[in-house]
């Protein structure tokens, strides 16, 4: 039995799948939202949930050498310098109020191509809730009827 095998393998080997999380959470960074296929959705979220948390850290820490440790971790995380920059400056003030769940996933439809599942993975803004999903309409069912009273309706 292989314990701890939770990870998002992406049918790629360890390099390339490193580069590619990495690459997806550049993108989602610098344009704060980006599609992609739902299982690299998926194995993008933690990723980048933990380098806005390095972020946090970073930005509540008054000592320079605690914020340059955190830019560190989070570079040898990334390997994108702009985009590090871009949210260990700006991007981190939208989540300092917020205590988890960064990201958020919508699923869109199959792609045509491949059928392969697409979603749309974002940063939430600041006080950004979920939108609200509209209730789906109830359909009339017929009233429910006591065994007396349907017993004496066909007699």
């Amino acid at each position: 039995m292989r314990h701890r095998s939770h990870n998002n393998v992406l049918g790629v080997k360890t390099a390339h799948r490193r580069s590619l999380v990495a690459n997806l959470a550049a993108a989602l960074i610098k344009n704060a939202r980006i599609t992609t296929t739902l299982s690299r959705a998926r194995a993008v979220r933690p990723f980048a949930e933990r380098l806005i948390t390095l972020a946090k850290k970073a930005e509540q820490s008054a000592d320079k050498s605690v914020k340059l440790h955190y830019y560190r971790l989070a570079m040898a995380r990334l390997r994108d310098e702009s985009a590090a920059n871009l949210l260990f400056k700006e991007r981190v003030k939208q989540f300092m109020t917020r205590n988890g769940g960064f990201t958020r996933i919508y699923k869109l439809n199959v792609r045509k191509g491949d059928a392969a599942e697409t979603a749309l993975i974002e940063l939430v803004g600041k006080d950004d809730k979920a939108p609200a999903l509209t209730p789906k309409a109830k359909t009339a069912r017929k009233p429910k009827v006591a065994k007396e009273e349907a017993a004496a309706a066909k007699a």
